[in-house]
């Protein structure tokens, strides 16, 4: 147990640093977008280049991803049932919705949490590859489609992996692997100290996110509750049905489960800001689900090990 909270302790305490630092507003209004941004374009593909150029491209095609595929496909499809049936929302809105209950925060939580708990970000890096290569120009298609503006969406999915620097730096180290490319020392060394700034950067970017949000809207709990049960507690689960059923175990296992159980990407509240007028479920999913988070994640950890 003492492990699991030496993991876990750096991620509370720096994203308490940026909520201490909102609350007090010691960095200014626009140090979350600034952090933010310089964590997403810069320091994480920095990450997941060192990352992929140092392993086999091969070991991101296993059981365990495979088992994440599976919860991420079942649990998306429940929920835009849940929000077509239960909650009787237009084709757009069960989208987003089913997104905003099986869209993992790979980013600005997956990589602490990998790098901290887990000690190995390489599944990470399936997780980052899988959600923005396949699930979100699915998700776009949809939206474009239910939206009636069709016209944009291959522009859109043929700009996506220039557009998104995690992605890029992903690719970008495979090429590298792939083609056996060994850079020397001296382009190395500046990448990963750019990389080494990526979790820390992540997390008080999280905390300033989390300090400077408005609560959320007093109407909509019971489809908020749902979103945040779905990603939180049933992703979780149904991956690690999955991985019971795949014969997955030890670090891999863990590492699918615990990616599953990450609160809901922001990525889904910028993508409803573009199609919806009134984004607040969205919204509400990343904050709650975040917060949240932070006990459900490390009890996850501490079961499974």
């Amino acid at each position: 147990m003492g492990g699991v909270l030496a993991g876990f302790v750096p991620i509370w305490v720096l994203t308490a640093v940026g909520f201490v630092a909102a609350r007090t507003d010691v960095l200014g209004d626009r140090a979350e977008s600034v952090l933010g941004r310089f964590a997403f374009s810069l320091a994480m593909p920095a990450v997941l280049f060192t990352t992929l150029l140092d392993g086999s491209p091969a070991d991101l095609a296993n059981r365990g991803v495979l088992a994440f595929v599976i919860g991420t496909v079942v649990v998306g499809a429940l929920g835009f049932a849940v929000q077509w049936r239960v909650f009787r929302r237009s084709p757009p809105d069960r989208v987003l919705g089913a997104m905003a209950g099986s869209y993992a925060n790979a980013g600005n939580l997956g990589i602490p949490v990998a790098v901290g708990v887990l000690g190995d970000s390489s599944f990470v890096v399936a997780v980052l590859l899988f959600q923005p290569v396949v699930v979100m120009p699915l998700v776009l298609a949809a939206l474009e489609v239910g939206s009636g503006r069709r016209g944009s969406v291959a522009r859109t999915l043929a700009l996506l992996p220039v557009r998104n620097p995690l992605i890029l730096g992903s690719l970008l180290g495979v090429a590298c692997a792939l083609l056996d490319v060994r850079l020397p020392d001296l382009v190395l060394e500046p990448v990963a100290a750019l990389g080494a700034a990526a979790v820390p950067t992540a997390l008080v970017a999280l905390g300033l996110s989390l300090g400077a949000a408005r609560p959320p809207r007093p109407g909509g709990r019971a489809e908020l509750g749902a979103v945040v049960a779905l990603k939180l507690l049933l992703h979780p689960l149904v991956v690690f049905l999955a991985c019971l059923a795949l014969d997955v175990t030890g670090p891999l296992r863990l590492a699918a489960v615990v990616c599953a159980a990450l609160p809901t990407a922001q990525n889904v509240y910028v993508l409803a800001r573009r199609y919806r007028p009134d984004p607040g479920l969205q919204r509400d999913a990343v904050l709650v689900s975040t917060a949240v988070s932070m006990v459900t994640l490390s009890v996850v950890v501490l079961l499974l090990r």
